[in-house]
């Protein structure tokens, strides 16, 4: 037991070590056309991960052309004034390294990872098709049956991915976190070169991107390369603020039932409305980001223990919650009932057990623990490099800064359990919430 606490000791004060580091060798700079350039210096092994992240993904579309953020990544690998149709991917693997993208709500990033020496060259084919994409209705009738063909294999063959989108159009009354990343297939099927054309000249431009350069580099270098292939791109001066329409109060909870017969288990889901982690403000989402591991994170947690060892009413319960959210977020509750348990009884479980969590409060041995495994991940995060260019960029897209990415290992270890408590308190109110059934065919006891 004395070694045990000595090597707590140790991991808690090098997790502090850590991030005090991690400080040391995260250096920022901004372009004059205001392109933010975050470096993350890490000489260990003669790699780089390139990033270009978006402040701006499916909830900054316009209403009625769902799933153009998404469509124009795809387009990306098009042509431009200066590269073929797919000269930058075979350019990247032609010198021995990796690229891909993706889209989110609040963003959308570009990547390559190369040896170091590679840097300069995917700079300037990235800023290149920041500004010079060059497409034609061909481009749009071919890329847009790709984007239903992934509709099709993603969505539309899986019951669990159409029935939270039915969830997350409930929840979101307003706000276009409601509408899926993809988009809806009417819309996406209709989705023209002008739609793709008019999020690119609003969104693809230097102060609106963030560029993020992890791994064997020097900073200076990167700024001065910065300077060099994206410094020339003017800014777009007709941007404006991030404004969205958001979500008016919640006065009722609501529920969904939805059938599928390719459904093999059926399950309860509960989300309730949170808010997110805010620049300056992030000790609420600190409470709600240990509260979700308390109760659901890990085989030992509360409602683990009690639904499926202590009292079995269920084979499967979790709760997650996500903080890095540009807008309110959610706090999950899922439940998958055992054997010979309703959906019914297993709801009414999962209530009757998060309500006596809320009464018997938090266990402080428990506590301490999930503290320690975050002060541990904070040390084994740092063995990839695309990995914190990943953290970076997902919080810095969602309205965080560099200090906030820094100071949140210490509000988590700040959060004490009556904040816990209190978050609980506050964030499961059944008027912000939606609960879902997902199902084969109807239950006796509906």
């Amino acid at each position: 037991m004395r070694m045990f606490a000595s090597l707590i000791t140790v991991l808690s004060f090098a997790a502090t070590a850590v991030v005090a580091d991690i400080s040391d060798q995260v250096f920022e700079t901004r372009l004059d056309n205001g392109m933010q350039v975050v470096v993350i210096q890490d000489n260990r092994a003669p790699v780089v991960t390139h990033m270009v992240w978006y402040r701006a993904g499916s909830a900054d579309e316009t209403a009625g052309v769902s799933g153009v953020a998404h469509f124009l990544e795809h387009l990306l690998f098009k042509k431009t004034k200066n590269l073929a149709d797919g000269e930058l991917s075979r350019v990247v693997a032609e010198n021995g390294g990796s690229d891909n993208a993706f889209t989110s709500y609040d963003y959308t990033a570009y990547y390559q990872r190369v040896a170091s020496d590679r840097l300069e060259l995917m700079m300037s084919m990235e800023a290149d098709r920041m500004v010079n994409l060059d497409l034609d209705p061909d481009d749009i009738y071919t890329e847009r049956d790709v984007i239903i063909e992934e509709r099709n294999q993603r969505t539309e063959t899986n019951p669990n991915a159409l029935f939270r989108e039915q969830f997350n159009a409930a929840l979101y009354q307003n706000h276009r976190y409601g509408v899926p990343v993809i988009g809806w297939r009417h819309e996406m099927s209709a989705l023209e070169l002008d739609d793709a054309l008019a999020y690119y000249r609003q969104f693809y431009a230097p102060n609106n991107a963030i560029l993020i350069v992890a791994g064997d580099v020097d900073p200076q270098q990167v700024f001065d390369l910065a300077q060099t292939h994206y410094g020339p791109i003017p800014a777009n001066p007709n941007l404006g603020d991030r404004t969205r329409p958001q979500e008016p109060p919640h006065s009722a909870a609501r529920r969904l039932q939805f059938y599928d017969e390719r459904v093999a288990q059926p399950y309860v889901v509960r989300s309730y409305l949170a808010p997110e982690r805010d620049s300056g403000d992030q000790h609420r989402a600190a409470a709600l980001t240990l509260l979700a591991d308390v109760l659901g994170g890990s085989q030992t947690s509360v409602l683990v223990q009690k639904l499926q060892f202590d009292d079995p009413q269920a084979v499967y319960v979790s709760a997650s919650y996500s903080g890095v959210s540009l807008d309110r977020t959610t706090f999950d509750l899922v439940i998958v009932p055992a054997q010979g348990v309703s959906l019914q009884q297993a709801e009414d479980a999962l209530d009757a057990a998060v309500a006596d969590f809320i009464e018997t409060g938090v266990d402080a041995e428990q506590l301490a623990r999930i503290k320690r495994q975050y002060a541990a991940s904070q040390i084994y995060g740092r063995d990839s490099v695309t990995g914190l260019a990943q953290s970076y960029g997902r919080a810095l897209t969602s309205g965080l800064t560099i200090k906030d990415v820094h100071d949140w290992p210490d509000i988590l270890q700040s959060v004490t359990a009556a904040d816990i408590i209190a978050a609980a308190r506050d964030v499961f109110a059944m008027k912000h919430s939606v609960t879902g059934w997902i199902m084969a065919e109807k239950q006796g006891d509906e």
